[in-house]
């Protein structure tokens, strides 16, 4: 889950939020990359992303300037989170059959933390969707998201805009802390509603000698995040030394 806060780290979002490496390494293989069939589909698919995250990203404003308050705006963005958010599992086919160049284990586990916090946390415990916490991971998921497709989508002409390149990899130094408090945080505040109601738990004795512990499964989620998350900031923070300063350096020569 801590992944998924830092999906544009292996976005080419992914993303973020493909994934690590997918935008970077489009952008950046020069002598051999996707057919123009292939080519073509992700400009689309691209497109039609940031289009979706920008409908999302305007919907919170709008219900802002409605409401005047930020309490409870997911409710305004709901459907189209879902949609899109879900319409990213398309990024594991395109590492699968490989026309982006992205791990299929990474991008996998980076998507489905996220379609698993909206749809087995968000979506299953209604008490939460009216917690701070879930518009604080909306809006970094939604920032993180605008920026990369953009960026992926330029990348496939060789000519990504050193802007877009350049705030993928800063604004992320705010916006990881911020989506991972955001997800913890609602991953917290379900946990007493998913213990009361038995969500998703089986009990024994049944047919299948088996039990599972749905609240218990939350709780181990929140800690994986201790080890998880720090890699994969640290992991973009290099990211972001070595880029910029390939960059800047090929600024200087042209």
């Amino acid at each position: 889950m801590a992944a998924a806060a830092a999906t544009a780290a292996t976005k080419g979002n992914g993303a973020g939020g493909g994934r690590v490496g997918a935008g970077e390494a489009a952008g950046m293989r020069k002598k051999k990359g996707p057919g123009p069939l292939a080519t073509a589909y992700l400009v689309i698919y691209n497109v039609v992303m940031t289009a979706g995250w920008l409908v999302i990203a305007v919907g919170l404003v709008r219900a802002y300037l409605a409401k005047g308050s930020y309490h409870s705006l997911y409710y305004s963005i709901e459907k189209p989170l879902k949609f899109f958010q879900t319409g990213a599992l398309l990024e594991i086919l395109h590492c699968a059959i490989g026309i982006v160049p992205s791990s299929v284990v990474l991008t996998s586990f980076q998507v489905m933390s996220r379609v698993f916090l909206i749809w087995a946390v968000t979506h299953s415990v209604k008490e939460v969707q009216s917690e701070d916490s879930v518009l604080l991971f909306v809006i970094a998921w939604t920032i993180t998201e605008i920026i990369p497709h953009p960026q992926y989508t330029v990348n496939l002409s060789n000519h990504p805009p050193y802007l877009i390149k350049w705030a993928r990899y800063t604004l992320f130094i705010v916006l990881y802390p911020m989506g991972v408090s955001g997800e913890l945080l609602t991953i917290y505040a379900a946990l007493p509603f998913v213990r009361q109601a038995g969500l998703y738990s089986i009990s024994l004795p049944n047919k299948y000698n088996f039990s599972f512990d749905y609240h218990a499964f939350l709780i181990l989620v929140m800690i994986s995040y201790i080890p998880i998350f720090p890699q994969l900031y640290f992991h973009m923070i290099h990211q972001r030394r070595k880029i910029l300063s390939h960059t800047e350096e090929h600024k200087k020569f042209e």
